[in-house]
């Protein structure tokens, strides 16, 4: 049997996710493989195995990891002490600004879409969205809607997936983003 190798650096979790993440993001979940995440990082497919037993699983974890930055975002402003008009303004706003700093993050969150990955995506995307939903309606005085929630959240999705892939980060629409969750609260 032929020694190991020497490597610069040892392969982790967070190093095989990274690669991923820019993989995924840039040629589109179907078109990578195990083997070419491999390649990118010049080890061989059987170790990127030892920390995942598939794709799929891989894509899982870093769904996993974006929801709960995600999570940590609202959970920052929902313990900030402001009235809760600002609050709900701070959570749309939080919501794009998130999207648009991290673009390969929210593209793999949310733009995605492969039947192989549905089996492995359960309770982050709920946790987030109710968090979401149970915030604003508690905000609200109990006054919005399921639905009319469910339209605020399409209407920032939108937002941050019209301008995912044409702006660099959030500063360069943060005049227009403020003045769209103005708009959307402006009845609320």
């Amino acid at each position: 049997m032929a020694p190991r190798k020497a490597v610069e650096k040892e392969l982790s979790r967070d190093i095989i996710m990274n690669a991923a993440r820019q993989m995924f993001a840039e040629k589109g979940y179907q078109q990578v493989s195990m083997r070419q995440i491999a390649k990118q990082l010049n080890y061989s497919h059987g170790a990127i195995y030892y920390h995942f037993k598939n794709k799929a699983e891989l894509f899982y974890a870093l769904v996993e990891e974006h929801f709960d930055l995600l999570n940590e975002v609202l959970d920052s402003i929902l313990e900030q002490q402001i009235e809760d008009q600002q609050k709900i303004h701070q959570i749309l706003l939080g919501f794009i600004k998130f999207g648009l700093n991290n673009q390969s993050h929210y593209e793999i969150m949310f733009l995605i879409k492969d039947e192989e990955v549905k089996s492995y995506l359960n309770t982050g995307p709920n946790i987030t969205y109710e968090k979401f939903a149970q915030s604003l309606y508690e905000l609200s005085n109990q006054s919005l809607t399921l639905q009319e929630i469910w339209s605020i959240f399409l209407s920032i999705h939108g937002f941050v997936s019209h301008y995912c892939g044409e702006i660099e980060n959030f500063d360069q629409v943060k005049t227009i983003a403020e003045a769209h969750c103005h708009f959307l609260i402006k009845n609320v």
